[in-house]
């Protein structure tokens, strides 16, 4: 047992602490425990608990098992002391994980260049490939199934490991023939096919790195990203299926690369089977590309712990697209870990998450999925597609066990009614995983009922591309209430902050972290001072997210919106969360967006879109109703100015809303950096809001 810690009888297995060392934030705050402010969500803290772990969740779940074979019956004090020794944490879950290296490290953390430059496992040598699938076919499991694929025309296919390891071998062998070599970038522009995640795992064997781009973008965006990472090599197909129509990205990739002088070579798979010239010289025929022999086992790289294998690009305000750099003890350690952690995933489960591989979320399930030993299912269509029971069908027809999933997609679902997830059998789910945009209360129950049968936990999770996973989320052995945060995540050194930057409870305030991880990324590609600028300026050692969240006694958290998307009324700090729930309270409201306008002597007015439910008409009756609820829920002082109805919201394909873009085409500015946008009539829309 651990000084200190719980009395409880703790199993044999408890290892002795190391010391702490000395704490890298140094502000001196004073913990401030005040009254929630008018803006703050008091009907969400304020809700009951909704969902209790059964014994079965306490029984299976491995971070609790975890936390017990490190001596911990208190799950405080474990992640206290996650926080305070996290050489020894990390050294502990890369154990528990069997993240196995070639060589030992000698050093877990290295901190000499100060908090924003930490790195880890310094002296190892370590491939996340060799984790992912190398030591997967060494026995019995090669035969375990790790992939099923269904694309939008209802094709499946499935991968059990040694098919995955030949696919990749081939792939591998195919690009150190045509010269590729460790450290160059590899552009993936590819829909989410079992080919995608071979490229993927054949350009980390090899030490290279790969930039996962989303398979929307047009030419301009993804010649962005390839101009910026000096991408030698460009993976992309012929086009995939969407909603039953082809699209086309062999077009769209060319002209990128015809874009960006530093690509050699753009490797075609055909994914819809079409008649395509190819570039001499410069294209390549995925057959040409996988060889006719076969190759046998190409040898896997052995990487140091921070050499990249990750280059994600995510947009910025202003400004040109923003490489985060992640290196091979970096994103999938932190990805696996959070899956365990979070998500208690284990070599039985199937997970899907909905996602491309331009978010995060795409390379985080394939890494996360694939080291636990698990079943991986990708998704090519939309969940709506050709019936509005298409994910629930999924679900049924591939026994998944955690479906992860945006809530804006739940909130269009929902709107389809009850029936169509009734129709199929959801027995095999355990966990429900949201990630991506704050929920409303209304569609946060919808999925624990309906989909979850009141059963199974919803794991909401909140975190960046630049973390590689989570900061705030949810174990499976405490309770839930609506819309909350359990958890931090174990390892994180999380706090929120008021304008002073004293540490505060029950007040919204930035979400921010006061040490280092090992899946924070290595900078910005190219621009290390925008990477300080953005994150580490503001305090000295301590990450601000960009994030308003919301502590509170019981132990619950809440992710208010983004902190660049504030709106302030008349000294009134209010983030849009808060008034978009309280907008998609009314029944007759699909979903919302609010954002703040000029105002002479407000400094902010609250100006709300509302999409309605198809068979609301809009009325001036319906929109006082609107601004009502708002003051009620969040006082008069922040009633809405004005209530515009709008048919579409514009939104990221991961459903993030995006209300810079929002507010940009509302008062005809300039929008920046538009890559992210998956409904681009969505503006037009805006600027035509009734």
């Amino acid at each position: 047992m651990r000084d200190g810690r719980s009395g409880a009888a703790l199993r044999s297995t408890s290892v002795t602490p190391a010391p702490a060392p000395a704490k890298p934030n140094p502000l001196p705050r004073k913990r401030k425990n005040r009254r929630m402010s008018a803006a703050a969500p008091q009907d969400l803290t304020e809700l009951p608990v909704a969902w209790r772990p059964s014994p079965e969740y306490l029984d299976r779940s491995r971070l609790l098992r975890f936390m017990r074979e490190q001596g911990f019956a208190d799950y405080s004090a474990f992640l206290e002391w996650s926080v305070q020794n996290p050489a020894a944490f990390w050294d502990a879950v890369m154990q528990d994980l069997d993240l196995r290296f070639y060589e030992p490290y000698t050093e877990t953390m290295d901190a000499s260049r100060g908090v924003p430059w930490t790195t880890w496992f310094r002296g190892g040598r370590y491939n996340y490939v060799h984790n992912a699938l190398d030591k997967w076919v060494e026995g019995p499991t090669r035969d375990k199934l790790c992939l099923v694929w269904e694309g939008d025309d209802g094709e499946v296919r499935r991968y059990t490991f040694a098919e995955l390891a030949e696919l990749v071998n081939r792939l591998a062998a195919g690009l150190q023939r045509l010269g590729l070599r460790k450290g160059d970038r590899v552009g993936i522009f590819m829909p989410m096919t079992p080919e995608t995640v071979a490229a993927t795992l054949a350009v980390n064997k090899l030490g290279a790195v790969y930039v996962p781009i989303f398979s929307g973008y047009g030419a301009e965006a993804v010649a962005c990203r390839l101009q910026d990472s000096g991408a030698r090599f460009l993976f992309t197909a012929d086009g995939f299926l969407r909603r039953g129509k082809p699209i086309p990205m062999k077009e769209t990739a060319d002209a990128a690369a015809d874009l960006s002088p530093t690509v050699e070579r753009v490797l075609v798979f055909p994914r819809l089977g079409r008649e395509l010239p190819l570039v001499p010289g410069r294209d390549l025929a995925w057959s040409e590309l996988l060889g006719s022999e076969p190759v046998g086992d190409v040898p896997t790289e052995r990487t140091e712990p921070e050499d990249p294998c990750l280059l994600i690009y995510t947009s910025g305000t202003t400004g040109r697209p923003k490489g985060a750099v992640h290196p091979h003890c970096g994103f999938p350690v932190k990805a696996t870990q959070d899956m365990a952690h979070f998500f208690d995933v284990q070599a039985t489960d199937t997970l899907l998450w909905y996602s491309d591989l331009g978010w995060m979320m795409g390379p985080w399930a394939i890494m996360g999925a694939l080291t636990l030993g698990a079943t991986c299912v990708l998704f090519e269509g939309t969940p709506d597609y050709p019936h509005a029971g298409r994910m629930w069908e999924l679900v049924e027809r591939h026994r998944v066990t955690v479906l992860g999933i945006a809530p804006t997609a739940i909130r269009a679902l929902m709107a389809h009614g009850e029936d169509w997830p009734a129709r199929y059998d959801l027995s095999s789910l355990r966990i429900l995983g949201a990630s991506g945009e704050p929920w409303n209360v209304g569609p946060w129950h919808w999925f624990l009922e309906q989909i979850g049968g009141g059963r199974c936990p919803i794991i909401n999770y909140s975190g960046g591309t630049e973390i590689s996973g989570g900061i705030l989320g949810c174990v499976t052995f405490r309770p839930l209430k609506p819309c909350s945060f359990n958890s931090v995540a174990p390892g994180m050194a999380v706090d929120v902050l008021d304008e002073t930057g004293e540490s505060v409870h029950n007040e919204v305030g930035e979400l921010v972290l006061t040490s280092a991880w090992p899946g924070m990324t290595r900078g910005f590609w190219g621009d290390d001072q925008r990477y300080l600028e953005t994150y580490w300026a503001r305090w000295p050692g301590v990450w601000v997210h960009g994030d308003w969240a919301l502590q509170d006694d019981e132990g619950f958290s809440y992710i208010l919106g983004r902190s660049d998307d504030t709106i302030k009324v008349a000294g009134k700090r209010l983030g849009p969360a808060e008034a978009e729930s309280a907008v998609c309270a009314h029944p007759g409201v699909r979903e919302a967006a609010a954002i703040g306008v000029p105002h002479p002597l407000k400094g902010d007015a609250l100006l709300v879109f509302a999409v309605l439910k198809a068979d609301v008409p809009e009325s001036e009756v319906l929109r006082a109703e609107i601004r009502d609820l708002v003051a009620a829920a969040l006082g008069k002082a922040l009633r809405p100015d004005r209530v515009l109805f709008t048919d579409e919201i514009p939104k990221t394909r991961n459903g993030k809303v995006l209300r810079r873009l929002i507010r940009a085409a509302h008062l005809r500015l300039e929008a920046g950096d538009c890559s992210s946008l998956e409904n681009t009539g969505a503006l037009e829309e805006i600027q035509r809001a009734r």
